[in-house]
C-alpha cells in the first residue's frame, strides 16, 4: 500500500519530499557554471586555460606588452570574475552546512519552505564572499597602478611581494582568529545551534554569517592567488582541494599550522630569490 501510494505521487510531491538531494542539486549547478564560466574566462581578455598555459614560476619576470584599461566596465568583469571564481572554489566546503540547515528546516514548522529557504541561506553564504571580491577587485586595480601585478596575467611582479604575501598567509594559519574561525567551519551543528533563527530573514542571516566564518578562515589562503596568478588553473584547483580538506577532514587544527609553516618555508625560499 505505501509503495503504492509513493508511486501515485505526482513530481512536485516527490521533491518536496527530497529537499537535500535538490538543494545538492542546485548547488552543485551553480558551481559547475561557475567554474566554466572561470575556465574559459568569460568578458576577459585571456581564458583561465590560456594564462594557465602561459604561467611562470612564482616571482619570475613576464613579459606581456598589452595591459588592461581598467574602465568602470572592465572593473565590473574583474569584480565578476573574483566572485564567480570564489564560487566555483568555496561553496563546495560549504556543502555539509547547506545540507544540515536543509534538514533542520524540513523537521521545523515550515517544511514545504526548507528548499527555498536553503537557497537564500547560500545567496547569504556568497553575497560575502561578493564582499571580499570588491575589496580584490580594488586591490588588484591598486596593484596595478603601483606596477606590482603584471595586468594581463594577473599575478605579482618579483620575488620580494611574491615572498611576503606567502609568507604572511603562512602567519595567518597561527592565529587565533583563524582557529576560531575554522572551528565554526568544521562544526556546522554547534554553528546552527547557536545562530539560527526562523524565516527566511533568518536565513539570508545565517548564511551571511556562516559566510563571514568562512571569509575569516580562508581570505588569506584566497589572496596566494595573486602569487600564482588569479586565473591559474593549478592554483585554483589546489587552493580548493586544500580548503576541502582543511574544512571537511579530521584532521585537526595542526593541519592549518603545519600548511602555515609550509608557506613561511616557501615564502622565504621565493624571497631568496629576490637577493
Amino acid at each position: 500500500m505505501t509503495s503504492r501510494t509513493e508511486g501515485a505521487r505526482g513530481p512536485v510531491e516527490w521533491l518536496a519530499s527530497r529537499e537535500g538531494a535538490v538543494v545538492a542539486a542546485a548547488a552543485g549547478l551553480i558551481v559547475v557554471l561557475a567554474a566554466l564560466y572561470t575556465v574559459f574566462g568569460v568578458g576577459m581578455s585571456m581564458s583561465a586555460l590560456q594564462m594557465t598555459g602561459m604561467a611562470r614560476p612564482v616571482g619570475a619576470p613576464m613579459s606581456m606588452p598589452m595591459q588592461p584599461v581598467w574602465t568602470p566596465g572592465y572593473a565590473v568583469l574583474v569584480f565578476l570574475m573574483w566572485w564567480i571564481m570564489m564560487i566555483a572554489m568555496m561553496t563546495p566546503s560549504a556543502a555539509p552546512m547547506l545540507l544540515l540547515f536543509t534538514a533542520l528546516k524540513r523537521q521545523g514548522p515550515e517544511p514545504g519552505r526548507a528548499v527555498a529557504m536553503s537557497l537564500v541561506f547560500l545567496a547569504g553564504y556568497l553575497l560575502s564572499w561578493a564582499g571580499f571580491s570588491l575589496v580584490a577587485m580594488s586591490l588588484q586595480w591598486l596593484a596595478e597602478w603601483l606596477g606590482h601585478v603584471e595586468g594581463a596575467m594577473m599575478t605579482l611582479r618579483g620575488h620580494w611581494l611574491a615572498g611576503l604575501v606567502l609568507i604572511g598567509a603562512g602567519l595567518y594559519q597561527f592565529t587565533a582568529m583563524k582557529a576560531a574561525c575554522l572551528s565554526h567551519c568544521q562544526s556546522p551543528a554547534a554553528f546552527l545551534a547557536a545562530h539560527a533563527r526562523p524565516g527566511m530573514a533568518g536565513a539570508l542571516r545565517l548564511g551571511l554569517l556562516h559566510g563571514a566564518y568562512c571569509l575569516g578562515c580562508c581570505w588569506a589562503l584566497m589572496a596566494l592567488l595573486f602569487v600564482g596568478g588569479i586565473m591559474n588553473l593549478y592554483w585554483i584547483v589546489g587552493l580548493t582541494l586544500y580548503v576541502l580538506a582543511e574544512k571537511l577532514l579530521p584532521l585537526g587544527p595542526g593541519f592549518a599550522r603545519v600548511s602555515g609553516g609550509v608557506l613561511i618555508l616557501f615564502g622565504g625560499y621565493v624571497l631568496l630569490g629576490a637577493l
